[in-house]
């Protein structure tokens, strides 16, 4: 019989009972069976006066068990733990550390007293998943630590440090050494003084002054920030309920709007997104290789791109080089990186101790050999195969040779960039996305001759940098801008054939992309696109293939740069419609023999979501992504995509492949153009009644 994760260890009238289930103290069934059991011991030891809840490890309770998502749930469930510690005739405290979220926290709302040891992190984040708390978050916490820190945490999902807590009331205590020992003397003077009625439940929601003014207030907030979610709504309404109803009917009401909650296609595809980061990140090397240590890096090129690369090997810890090819561009670059650290303090996200060290982790140079002894290189220099051919050949000459080399092209062959080194096995593609320092996504490049040792070092840099590392292979414009590339046609065709800039926009937003595609361009710059396009001879022959934003860049409007895009700017950077391109579309579309045309917004939406969707069953056919949920990870992450739709391929497994591929012929058949014709793996799976997923 396998042993307990959970152990009880009765001494000096204290029960001490100790979570072990590595790595995170998870509450798997074993778990909640253990507590459940080893709360009961307690209470029927006359010894026992109080008893202590803590774990080994690193960490108290973490939150559920992963491995049990999608499963039926097991018994005991954990409301019914969580009622066996509030009705505890002994007090139970909650000894705190690490990292405390969701179930672990509540279990830990569900005691009568809770310590902290410093830097311990409390959280909530369901939300983040489509779901609420479902064993009493919504009526714990807001009579543990008020109304408004409970709104803001359970519908940000976003955890925060004890010691931003501590004037609430949610704490006995914050420690900085010796937790259990602090927990021990907070148990006897518990015991002492008699105060064992302390369960949450049993205490009132604090009075609030105008509650229906701040309830209101937040729906709007979250309805703005959270647009479209269903999961952060139903938890305001369930901490209203914690306000106006008994604990036992806001239990009932959050049971219920969990339950919703978990059946929604929006918690599937949450879910689904939060295992496909975890799955893309994961690389198994077809060979036994080792990851080369990675101690120093260089950044080529100062602009806005790489002083952000700088900054994210910075704030690992790692000494960056920024090299610039003149010392007034690198000043330029390093003001930028600096001015960036200081909105960043100003906005109170890091303080003056992490800004100072990651500037000295920076050094400037206009000196190749400066480059001499550095690990990894990352080019982030002007997008032209001939500027990365004599940059690579500077390299190779210069870096040492287990040195890697990565270029953080957008869309130019690695190969022929690798071809120029005498160490092809060592270059690699590493594409971060714009602003870097933000952007979460790492395009990995797998070249021809890249080395099972650089992807895996390049996959691991990218997770202590912090980032979701997604390994693709090579082809233009990898995964990501191979398929913007596809969604951008549309809503470059959509232009000539009718449709306005704000009307593209206006159905993406509504459908729930972070921005409309045209709006995304000019903010980016047109002319960029438009650059690479030209470095590529085989795109399609097509005349309105992106003829609309070539007319933008060919007229001189670039987007914002230029005030003038597909929108007019003022100097604010504020946009406004401009006829100008209405009447240069319509006079496009007469010199090409089409008729202009009424598009509605279901159409718009159908067309840029499910160019994305057939090109990404392309990507797959070929190889250049291995699994779907990889592509699913690099759109939610890179390119603004829902996440509550869960990424473009699992919308298509929602939406139907059926439906996809009929829409897809319908597209085909009208348009004619052969970019439409159904993805041959699309049409195979509607035959098998097969899915991605």
């Amino acid at each position: 019989m396998a042993l307990s994760p959970v152990s009880i260890e009765i001494s000096a009238n204290l029960a001490v009972i100790t979570v072990d289930n590595p790595p995170v103290n998870a509450l798997s069934q074993a778990v909640r069976q253990g507590i459940v059991d080893c709360i009961t011991s307690a209470n029927n030891d006359d010894n026992v006066k109080a008893i202590i809840l803590t774990c080994s490890g690193s960490t108290f309770i973490a939150g559920a068990d992963i491995s049990e998502f999608g499963k039926p749930p097991l018994e005991p469930h954990l409301p019914d733990v969580l009622k066996v510690i509030y009705t505890s005739p002994k007090p139970v405290i909650a000894a705190m550390f690490g990292t405390v979220l969701g179930g672990g926290f509540e279990t830990a709302l569900a005691c009568h007293y809770r310590i902290a040891k410093t830097g311990t992190k409390v959280g909530l984040p369901e939300v983040t998943l489509g779901l609420i708390p479902g064993a009493g978050g919504t009526q714990m916490l807001p009579r543990a630590a008020g109304v408004e820190t409970a709104l803001d945490m359970i519908t940000s999902g976003k955890p925060r440090n004890v010691e931003q807590l501590k004037d609430t009331g949610l704490l006995a205590d914050i420690v900085t050494d010796k937790l259990l020992d602090a927990a021990k003397i907070l148990a006897n003077n518990v015991r002492r003084a008699g105060q064992i009625n302390q369960a949450i439940p049993d205490k009132p929601v604090p009075q609030v002054d105008n509650l229906d003014g701040l309830l209101d207030n937040y729906r709007k907030q979250v309805a703005k920030r959270a647009r479209g979610q269903q999961a952060p709504q139903l938890a305001i309404d369930s901490i209203e309920n914690a306000c106006r109803l008994s604990f036992e009917e806001g239990m009932k009401k959050e049971r219920e709007y969990f339950l919703q909650c978990r059946a929604s296609e929006q918690s599937a595809a949450l879910r689904h997104a939060f295992f496909a980061e975890k799955a893309a990140a994961k690389y198994r090397p077809e060979a036994k290789v080792c990851a080369y240590d990675i101690d120093s890096v260089a950044v080529i090129g100062a602009g806005t791109m790489g002083s952000g690369i700088a900054m994210c090997f910075a704030d690992a810890g790692i000494p960056v080089v920024l090299l610039e090819a003149s010392a007034d561009r690198l000043e330029f670059g390093l003001t930028a990186l600096k001015g960036k650290y200081q909105q960043m303090l100003d906005k109170k996200r890091i303080s003056e101790a992490q800004m100072q060290k990651s500037l000295g982790l920076v050094k400037g140079s206009c000196d190749y050999q400066d480059l001499a002894t550095v690990d990894l290189v990352v080019e982030a220099a002007f997008e032209s195969m001939e500027v990365k051919k004599d940059i690579f050949t500077k390299l190779d000459a210069i870096c040492k040779p287990q040195a890697i080399l990565a270029s953080n092209t957008s869309y130019l062959n690695i190969d022929e960039i690798a071809a120029m080194t005498n160490r092809p096995e060592n270059v690699i593609g590493m594409h971060f996305f714009s602003p870097a320092n933000v952007m979460k996504l790492l395009e990995v490049v797998r070249g021809e001759k890249s080395s099972e040792s650089a992807i895996l070092t390049a996959m691991n840099l990218g997770k202590q940098i912090r980032k979701i590392p997604v390994l693709v292979g090579m082809c233009y414009g990898f995964v990501g801008n191979r398929m913007y590339a596809a969604y951008g046609r549309e809503a470059n065709m959509l232009l000539i054939e009718g449709a306005s800039p704000e009307q593209v926009d206006n159905a993406m937003v509504d459908w729930g992309m972070a921005m409309g595609p045209l709006a995304v361009n000019d903010m980016s710059g047109i002319d960029i696109a438009y650059k690479a396009r030209k470095e590529n001879p085989d795109l399609p022959k097509d005349p309105l293939y992106f003829r609309a934003a070539n007319m933008m860049v060919e007229s001189g409007r670039l987007g914002q740069k230029t005030q003038a895009g597909f929108y007019l700017y003022d100097e604010n950077g504020k946009r406004q419609n401009d006829d100008v391109v209405l009447e240069m579309f319509t006079l496009e579309a007469h010199e090409q023999g089409i008729t202009r045309r009424a598009i509605d917004a279901e159409e718009i939406q159908h067309r840029l979501i499910l160019a994305l969707v057939n090109e990404g069953a392309k990507i797959l056919e070929e190889g250049i992504a291995t699994q779907a949920s990889d592509i699913d990870a690099i759109w939610l992450n890179g390119y603004g995509f829902p996440r509550h739709k869960g990424g473009p391929m699992f919308f298509a497994h929602s939406f139907g492949i059926n439906r996809v591929v009929e829409l897809l012929e319908r597209f085909y058949q009208e348009s004619g153009k052969e970019w439409w014709k159904p993805a041959d793996s699309l049409v195979e799976m509607v035959k098998q009644g097969k899915s991605f997923y």
